[in-house]
């Protein structure tokens, strides 16, 4: 006898005994998709509904959410105000909003409109302007934080996809010569291609990862390799590996290195890179010498070439105080946080070749006084110090340099204390 409840609770009792075998497997097949029915329908009911669908401060977005009251009376009102507030003039703001809105425009659906591209734009910005937390922007945006926290990597994406042509790696003989000889009247450091470095971005431990991102540091973190060239402006970037590895190990398993050597960048054969000890000493990559019984030409050598290299600090410190989601530790994944890192280098080279010196005004850097080696140290130097960008450290290489190598660094000494010597 086989006993099973209809929806409208009315009981049916079939005795198969008597039927056809093959009525027989029907029936019970019937019964069988009945019950899951029933216990599906059960499961559904005692799932919890949800209570609000959307909240009424909310749905006052479009009256009383920052979009549509602060920020826009900052940009009547007060266009400083609105600059310090965005990173970015509100000319810039438009440019970039126009780039960005046929990509990321949601539409309108039956139950509720969309969130404007230009409201997305500006917690984003505001996101990496501070680092504040998705809950403190919830509030003043009146967005979700669950929101938020969908559309600020898709968003930070698209940035980098749209401004990715003012993050460009020089590729023909002209586009070198033009860095270098910039090198040359700016640095004094003819020929130099630009300085690489490398920072750690400090990030919460990613879940189930081990010591994979664990640093020499104590923390976890991903690794920003760059390349800066004399204006500031990053030319080249590899960001995602994990804190485990040193500068000079991720230089080794770099696309720029396997560029390099392949001969795809069409370097000249007198121009150079400049870097620290965390790198190794090649032909086409010059780095101090050894801080052991040096000479005074020695000495003169190593300044002149950390003259230069100083470049690289200062683009990582000036993008950590435009950007100051840097200045703490960055609690998203891995995977976000690279989108975050290469959002921001896009913006501070865009930024920096298009809006003059409005984003780096003078003073905000380094500088080294006409004539003389006193430096003016820049204003980030006495600002709270990013402690998501830590220095990565050394990886020691042997004295084994290759010949080719060292004979090109003993020219280039040569060349800083006699024929390119400076009276200062």
């Amino acid at each position: 006898m086989t006993v099973f409840t209809l929806d409208s609770g009315v009981q049916v009792n079939l005795s198969v005994a008597k039927m056809e075998p093959e009525l027989a497997d029907v029936v019970l097949s019937v019964c069988g998709v009945l019950a899951q029915e029933c216990a599906n329908q059960i499961i559904s009911n005692r799932k919890k509904k949800r209570k609000i669908w959307l909240r009424d401060w909310v749905a006052r977005r479009n009256i009383l959410g920052g979009s549509n009251t602060l920020l826009m009376e900052l940009r009547v009102e007060d266009r400083p105000g609105f600059m310090n507030y965005m990173r970015m003039s509100n000319g810039h703001f438009n440019i970039l909003l126009k780039k960005l809105e046929t990509r990321i425009q949601k539409q309108d659906t039956f139950f509720r409109e969309a969130i404007p591209a230009k409201t997305k734009l500006e917690i984003t910005l505001r996101f990496l302007a501070t680092g504040e937390s998705y809950s403190s922007l919830q509030y003043f945006f009146r967005v979700p934080k669950c929101t938020i926290s969908l559309f600020v990597p898709d968003f930070c994406t698209e940035i980098y996809n749209v401004l990715e042509n003012f993050i460009k790696c020089p590729s023909s003989v002209e586009e070198w010569n033009e860095i270098g000889k910039n090198f040359g009247l700016r640095w004094n450091c003819p020929d130099c291609y630009g300085a690489i470095d490398g920072k750690h971005i400090v990030i919460k431990a990613p879940a189930n990862s081990g010591s994979e991102f664990f640093n020499y540091k104590g923390s976890f973190s991903i690794v920003l390799l760059a390349v800066v060239d004399h204006d500031y402006c990053f030319r080249y970037l590899d960001v995602g590996a994990n804190g485990r590895c040193s500068d000079g190990g991720i230089f080794r398993n770099s696309s720029l290195k396997l560029a390099i050597e392949n001969d795809f960048l069409n370097l000249l054969e007198n121009g150079y890179f400049v870097a620290d000890d965390a790198f190794p000493l090649t032909k086409y990559m010059m780095k101090p010498y050894s801080r052991r019984k040096l000479s005074k030409e020695h000495y003169i050598f190593n300044y002149r070439l950390s003259r230069a290299r100083r470049i690289v600090e200062n683009a990582f410190r000036i993008l950590a105080h435009r950007f100051q989601i840097y200045l703490k530790p960055i609690q998203l994944q891995p995977s976000k946080v690279e989108e975050i890192v290469k959002a921001t280098c896009a913006l501070h080279n865009w930024l920096r070749i298009t809006s003059g010196s409005s984003y780096m005004p003078p003073g905000s850097y380094d500088e080294e006084l006409a004539g003389s080696t006193t430096v003016r140290m820049g204003s980030w130097h006495s600002q709270i110090q990013p402690t998501s960008l830590v220095e990565a450290p050394p990886l020691r290489f042997g004295q084994n340099y290759p010949r080719s190598a060292i004979e090109k660094r003993e020219l280039l000494y040569k060349y800083f204390n006699e024929e390119g010597a400076v009276p200062w």
